[in-house]
């Protein structure tokens, strides 16, 4: 009796898989993206105003795309949650969906699986990922919505061909993420790329964040609106075009608004796109000293004013880089996604989760079949 279950477990304990096949299946993001396999996926972009969610294929191809208003900051995280689901499983009326990416505007934990804080929205410390899926019932990936737009366009857009890319995102306020090696680099704790909280200015302007000169303060969406009202409050000359634009109601000057008049040659609107593009420079100078990049991809709202904001970016980083004429320049370019670049990449990062996903079905099924191997051989053995 006590050699039979001796010999049982030699047998169990020969066919168990080893840890270090476990360790190989819980690093394979490492690998190239074109492992991954060619199934469609749902990539969601959640921002302060709306959640755009689309099925995009694994040439960066959007095969449909939906979109919903992002509920109220006061209501719950399950409101979101279920705003989030209902988008999924319409597109999955109609779609083969294999994963789900989803990039958030809010600081993610570096598992990848909780939002710590997202300040258009009232998660703090959610647990997205497991609650997605259980819904969902598919592999679910969650990442900073800057994370997954430079994903997209290392991958399909203004990035590719270059290992080692830096994005801004210039909207209200300024994002980023860091590509090395074509990998995204979160940080420890999850949080790296929050560019737009370095100090430029000491003594600046005070940032929402609490601190003083913040480089958002001098080169975003919000900067840019600042300026061009505090002159059409002060009834500057320079504003008049813009006043009247507006009906003098000042509260209606929008960013888009004073790219418009700029195209239209308003020296004003010109000059302040000017002023933002050369702080863009600086603190894009800054990075390259501190990470050495070999392209920046400008990203968000207020790239849409194109060459009116980085040729001035271009010329103040030359100006400013450490190093100037002794070394190698990197690449200014503008995101060539657009809007959906969050989207985009959000889906192609979810494929790798998917890629895990089956190769984690296989290896139970085959651990499975190898046990039921071992139990037969073991009772083929105790009936002889």
């Amino acid at each position: 009796m006590y050699r039979e279950r001796a010999d049982r477990d030699r047998l169990y304990r020969r066919s168990a898989p080893s840890a270090s096949v476990l360790r190989t299946v819980s690093t394979r993001e490492r690998r190239s993206p074109l492992s991954a396999p060619r199934v469609p996926t749902v990539g969601i972009d959640i921002g302060g105003t709306k959640v755009m969610g689309g099925v995009v294929d694994a040439d960066g191809h959007i095969l449909e795309q939906v979109r919903a208003e992002t509920p109220e900051k006061s209501k719950s995280p399950k409101v979101v949650e279920d705003t989030i689901a209902e988008l999924v499983l319409d597109l999955s009326d109609r779609h083969d969906v294999h994963a789900v990416g989803i990039g958030a505007a809010g600081w993610v934990d570096a598992d990848r699986s909780r939002v710590l804080f997202a300040p258009h929205l009232a998660w703090r410390d959610e647990p997205l990922k497991d609650a997605l899926t259980a819904r969902l019932a598919v592999p679910v990936m969650v990442d900073n919505d800057a994370n997954t737009a430079a994903w997209g366009e290392w991958r399909f857009g203004a990035g590719r061909g270059e290992d080692n890319l830096v994005m801004i995102t210039l909207g209200t306020g300024i994002g980023g993420a860091i590509l090395e090696n074509g990998q995204v680099k979160r940080g420890k704790y999850g949080v790296a790329g929050e560019f737009g909280h370095m100090q430029v200015v000491p003594g600046g302007h005070r940032c929402p964040c609490g601190n003083r000169g913040c480089w958002e303060q001098y080169s975003s969406g919000n900067a840019l609106v600042r300026e061009a009202r505090e002159l059409a409050v002060a009834e500057s000359p320079v504003a008049y075009g813009l006043i009247e634009r507006v009906g003098g109601h000042i509260s209606e000057i929008t960013g888009p608004l004073i790219t418009e008049l700029a195209r239209d040659g308003d020296a004003m609107c010109t000059e302040l796109l000017q002023d933002i593009g050369h702080w863009l420079g600086v603190g894009i100078a800054n990075l390259a000293a501190a990470l050495d990049p070999g392209g920046f991809v400008i990203g968000g709202g207020v790239s849409a004013a194109d060459e009116l904001l980085i040729d001035p970016a271009r010329e103040a980083f030359k100006r400013h880089l450490t190093g100037r004429g002794y070394r190698p320049e990197a690449t200014i370019a503008k995101a060539q996604l657009g809007p959906e670049a969050g989207m985009v990449g959000a889906a192609d990062l979810a494929r790798l989760v998917a890629r895990r996903f089956r190769r984690a079905n296989r290896r139970r099924l085959e651990r499975y079949e190898r046990y039921e191997r071992a139990a037969d051989n073991l009772r083929r053995a105790v009936g002889q």
